[in-house]
């Protein structure tokens, strides 16, 4: 035994508890821990039945991902298992709390599940760039059948025990005392193995399977991982166990160390680190149960929407009734489309709209706890909400402006309360996007900043908090990767092109036609507010002006980068832009040059790269891996490339040197070096 897992009787049952705070994670003590326990137990022949348990919150919330970049010590997690599945007496998994991973391959080890309700379980290991590693791909679909499994692996669901025991996942599902059922369900076993590794693979329809493996594939993007598991879960009905058990390993340990999975363990822990800050951490968060919504358009509605699925009592504020109704209009539309579709019940709809009241009285500020603004992005616009806030809401209320780029000193300057101003910047759509990003002002307190991160747990939004500065961390390094492709654009390559490009490397959709998406008019005006600073020398594009002065603002005006039609889907490359685009070259004496996607692909990340160390050496960004977690979860950076800090130093800091001069030399005037060290430093900033 170790430190981390005790041996306890109840009777004739060996109850064995995992306690290695503060989520039971299956590091390599608790592994011994295990192994060693069910060898003394099984030594004793009082004992009939064993069953294992977590203590604390939870059963086993996973591995320790931090072993998955070097060797893995002995005992491995199927050496628990072999353990396990050898020892003479059943052995039951008690689960609550989470069952994730590794924690649920040791449970699929075990003879029968009991599962409190409520308990989430699930194979998320794909989402990391790996494949289970421990039978779950084996185990599993002998549960299941393998369409499901395929399904269940691929995605990385998590399924709530209810919907575990309908899949066969888990035997048993108790509303109280999981370790009285357990110790029962081991009692009644009366010493009999009942191993899952026995059971065949139920029969299935070849085409059930090709159905799943095709929707897996297109949903994981066909990337090795997705791959991979769908390969080992299909070998469950074609190989013996023992041998499918032995390919799932090889195939886990070839990709834990690829750079796919160690991008995505960097990603995981990045978040991880983003979602806490040093000046929070000794604070008091300030309860928070009334939230008021001033805006009722597009993204305010959304953020209203995001407030009431996280319990909150929401109040919507607009200036004019028929404004009112619009963003009225758009939340029922949300929650009637939900009920419609079948994920949710018309009374939890209900229930959701219950808790929002709507309306021009702004004196119903007062209310609230928190106060979010989210309109026009316009510094005196918001300085005069924020004015007429400031007279209304209660003392210790928190003010918060939902704003892209606009100066969050300026707008708590007009308060007499700056200390409880706030950013929150939501990505649309609010209530679907998982960025938050949290801009903490100069004056700023702690106890807000500390509310601001337990608000976005709340909303189970991902956090990163940032200076303010303009254009914050994530709309700062996108508008120099944006510079960059406008840039690529003067010298020879196609919007098309671009797109492509950098859409085959991974991104959402390039820059191009985000663009259309969001609204050409949009940067414009942004850099519109800029022209008075601009260095005159430095170097400018004036492509999207021009397409801006021809009214083609994006999808919403059918033109753009590109053409849409009546409903705003689908685009096609226009010649009229190639006009505008051969004008403006023209006009500058540029020769257009042939550009392989390569070069765009290069030159984009680089521009982001040089930018955030721009970002860090001003301390805007607290850390690097913080722009990872910005351009991943709001930009459509691929996740499996762990983010623009990730790939640049994957590159060395030798190469990135050789590579800034080149970018510096294709950029011309104007561009700033930032110091590429910045990136390779594990600083904590504040």
């Amino acid at each position: 035994m170790t430190a981390c897992v005790r041996v306890e009787r109840d009777g004739n049952i060996a109850v064995v508890v995992i306690d290695n705070p503060p989520i039971n994670a299956g590091s390599v003590e608790v592994r011994r821990g295990l192994v060693a326990a069910i060898d003394e137990v099984n030594a004793q022949p009082e004992v009939f039945g064993i069953v294992i348990m977590g203590a604390g919150n939870t059963f086993i919330a996973g591995s320790d991902l931090h072993e998955f970049g070097q060797p893995i010590a002995e005992p491995s997690l199927p050496a628990v298992i072999s353990a396990i599945e050898t020892c003479e007496k059943p052995v039951v998994a008690a689960l609550h709390g989470a069952a994730l991973g590794g924690g649920f391959e040791l449970a699929l080890g075990c003879d029968a599940r009991v599962a409190l309700s409520g308990t989430v379980l699930g194979l998320p290991e794909v989402t990391l760039g790996i494949i289970p590693g421990a039978g779950g791909t084996q185990r599993l679909p002998r549960l299941t059948g393998i369409p499901e499994a395929i399904s269940l692996v691929c995605s990385g669901e998590r399924v709530r025990a209810d919907a575990a025991r309908m899949l066969g996942m888990v035997d048993i599902v108790v509303t109280d005392d999981l370790r009285g059922a357990a110790v029962a369900c081991a009692r009644k076993m009366e010493g009999r193995k009942a191993r899952i590794r026995d059971r065949a693979v139920p029969a299935c329809d070849d085409g059930a399977i090709e159905k799943a493996s095709a929707a897996a594939l297109r949903a994981g993007k066909n990337r090795p991982a997705v791959r991979a598991a769908i390969d080992a879960i299909v070998s469950s009905a074609t190989h013996s166990f023992d041998d499918a058990l032995a390919s799932e390993r090889a195939a886990f340990q070839a990709l834990r160390v690829s750079r796919e999975a160690r991008a995505l363990r960097h990603q995981f822990f990045a978040e991880r680190d983003a979602a806490k800050h040093p000046a929070a951490e000794t604070a008091t968060a300030r309860p928070l149960q009334r939230v008021a919504v001033i805006g009722a358009g597009t993204m305010g509605a959304g953020i209203a929407i995001a407030a009431l699925e996280a319990g909150f009592d929401v109040v919507l504020l607009e200036q004019d009734e028929a404004a009112l109704v619009r963003g009225v209009d758009r939340i029922r539309s949300h929650y009637q489309g939900r009920v419609d579709a079948g994920k949710m019940d018309t009374s939890v709809a209900r229930e959701r709209e219950g808790r929002l009241k709507a309306s021009v009285d702004w004196t119903l500020v007062a209310g609230a706890d928190l106060v979010i603004e989210a309109v026009f992005e316009d510094l005196k616009v918001k300085q005069e909400v924020f004015r007429r806030l400031d007279s209304i809401a209660r003392p210790g209320a928190i003010l918060a402006s939902n704003t892209s780029y606009t100066d969050l000193d300026a707008i708590a300057a007009s308060t007499s309360r700056p200390q409880d101003v706030i950013g929150l910047h939501f990505f649309s759509p609010a209530h679907v996007m998982r960025l938050l990003e949290i801009v903490r002002g100069a004056a700023t307190s702690q106890d807000v900043l500390a509310t601001g991160l337990q608000l976005a747990k709340r909303l189970r939004k991902q956090p990163v908090v940032s200076a303010n500065a303009f254009g914050f961390i994530g709309n700062r390094i996108y508008a120099a990767y944006r510079r960059q492709c406008e840039f690529m654009l003067e010298e020879g390559a196609s919007p098309q092109q671009i797109d492509a490009a950098l859409e085959a490397f991974g991104f959402a959709m390039g820059p191009f036609a985000v663009a259309d998406l969001s609204g050409l008019d949009i940067a414009w005006r942004m850099r519109q507010s800029l022209a008075s600073t601009r260095e005159p020398q430095a170097r400018y594009v004036h492509i999207p002006d021009r397409l801006c002065e021809a009214g083609r603002l994006g999808r919403k005006t059918g033109a753009g980068y590109y053409l849409y039609d009546q409903t705003g889907g689908a685009r096609r490359p226009d010649p009229e832009v190639d006009r505008v685009i051969d004008a403006a070259r023209l006009e500058k004496g540029i020769a257009a040059r042939v550009m392989n996607d390569e070069e765009i692909v290069r030159r984009s990340l680089l521009a982001m790269a040089n930018e955030a160390a721009l970002l860090l050496a001003e301390g805007i960004a607290r850390q690097a891996s913080d722009i990872d977690v910005v351009l991943v979860n709001g930009y459509g950076f691929p996740k499996w490339e762990g983010g623009p800090m990730f790939w640049a130093r994957e590159r060395g800091v030798e190469a990135l040197e050789e590579d800034l001069d080149w970018l510096a030399g294709l950029s011309g005037p104007g561009f700033v070096r930032g110091d590429i060290r910045q990136l390779f430093s594990a600083e904590q900033r504040t």
